[in-house]
């Protein structure tokens, strides 16, 4: 991924509407994974509309790649 915010915001916006998947670290050594569509993208997050039954949107900062505690992988 890119190193710098705007960069990643950059290349996220050239992805919306495509399928994504998010791999997030939800705590001590605890993995999260979740697939959606990548749906907007604003100045400082980003918004995924998961397809998990009980979840609708998660939104994620773009200093959450930044910072590696999320992985983006897009799919098709």
């Amino acid at each position: 991924m890119p190193s710098s915010l705007q960069d990643i915001k950059i290349k996220l916006d050239a992805h919306v509407g495509e399928a994504v998947t998010v791999v997030a670290q939800a705590g001590r050594k605890k993995i999260t994974e979740r697939s959606g569509v990548l749906r907007s993208t604003f100045p400082s997050l980003f918004v995924v509309e998961l397809d998990d039954a009980n979840f609708e949107r998660a939104s994620y900062s773009y200093t959450d790649i930044l910072t590696n505690n999320i992985d983006i992988t897009f799919t098709d």
